[in-house]
């Protein structure tokens, strides 16, 4: 008899813990993403201890994630992918590495012009494409639009990025959305004829050559700005107190903006841990803190920015859909390579 029950209780000891284990490796979302904020790792941790649900991650940049993507296909152990632009969403979507999220109840409350048409991705975050002015060289009352940074007396004084940067790709685009394929070409060619120099290095070292009076105005991404002011660093302080923010298009579209986001693939292997993911992600407490620690906009209305964002005050934004950024990319590529834009 004895010997009965304990191969009864063995019996059902070795299903019950293979359900177990089983169960506890199915709580765990795998992430792809560039972004490499210290605010998304502690944001992944609150989640885990909230929800129970591991969160690996993956981090490369963005073109080096989709391709391992469409490498790995149906096999691919990603269940989010998450990028620094529209475009390279459209990118992802276009490649058929996406399945819609719009049942996911929370993305009500994200603005639609910051989510795919059809809902195969979302916005986590957004950040404005700004004018940076040197303050003792520019008056913000000469400032107005993108399309004003190409007037002669700006010649030989404006910094910006390579066209190669996906950033002022998407701002191209975003032009030709706004006007035609003939306007934005003029812009563009206006811009390369002002160039101070020859575009080179990242957001943050536009803002510092202006600074450094290397230029009197540059364009990039305003969280950049919102970094270096958040900075204790004495030289970052030095920076801010040489140059201004400025919001152009105000008097028409708006200033452009984009996002970070991202997409559920469609392989993937939990997609139920995946949407909880980013329904926290959407959620106003998340958005608030994106706000606070990385100096991005939310992408949910109503929830408060930090200091340095909310002293930049209320500024009206180019309402188009982001993602045309990515459906427009290519003509917005042979843009610059037609006015030499290195």
């Amino acid at each position: 008899m004895l010997a009965i029950t304990q191969i009864f209780k063995q019996t059902i000891f070795i299903p019950l813990f293979l359900m177990l284990f089983a169960f506890t490796f199915a709580q765990e979302v795998n992430v792809y993403t560039s972004r490499h904020y210290e605010v998304d790792a502690q944001l992944y941790k609150q989640f885990t201890e909230e929800t129970g649900i591991k969160v690996n991650i993956i981090e490369a940049k963005d073109s080096a994630l989709l391709e391992r993507i469409l490498a790995e296909g149906r096999r691919s152990p990603a269940d989010i992918l998450i990028t620094a632009d529209a475009g390279r969403l459209w990118q992802a979507n276009s490649a058929g590495a996406f399945q819609s999220i719009s049942d996911i109840e929370a993305l009500e409350n994200v603005d639609e012009n910051l989510q795919h048409p059809e809902g195969y991705w979302t916005g986590i975050t957004k950040r404005a494409r700004v004018i940076f002015y040197k303050k003792d060289t520019v008056d913000p009352s000469e400032l107005s639009t993108y399309e004003a940074l190409t007037d002669d007396v700006w010649e030989g004084r404006v910094c910006i990025r390579s066209s190669s940067n996906i950033y002022n790709q998407s701002l191209l685009a975003s032009m030709i959305a706004n006007s035609d394929v003939e306007t934005a070409e003029t812009w563009a060619e206006g811009m390369v004829r002002n160039f101070a120099r020859a575009p080179q290095g990242g957001d943050t070292d536009q803002i510092k050559a202006v600074a450094a009076g290397e230029c009197d105005v540059a364009v990039g991404n305003s969280y950049y700005y919102g970094r270096l002011a958040n900075s204790e660093r004495a030289a970052d302080q030095d920076v801010i107190e040489q140059v201004g923010i400025f919001f152009p298009n105000q008097e028409d579209r708006g200033t452009h903006i984009n996002i970070s986001g991202l997409g559920l693939l469609k392989s993937a292997p939990n997609p139920d841990n995946a949407k909880t993911l980013i329904t926290f992600l959407v959620s106003p407490e998340v958005q608030a803190k994106f706000a606070s620690a990385n100096n991005e906009f939310p992408v949910v209305e109503g929830v408060e920015a930090n200091d340095v964002l909310a002293s930049w005050g209320d500024f009206a934004t180019d309402a188009i859909n982001v993602s045309l950024y990515g459906e427009l990319n290519q003509s917005a590529v042979r843009i610059f390579d037609r006015v030499g834009w290195p």
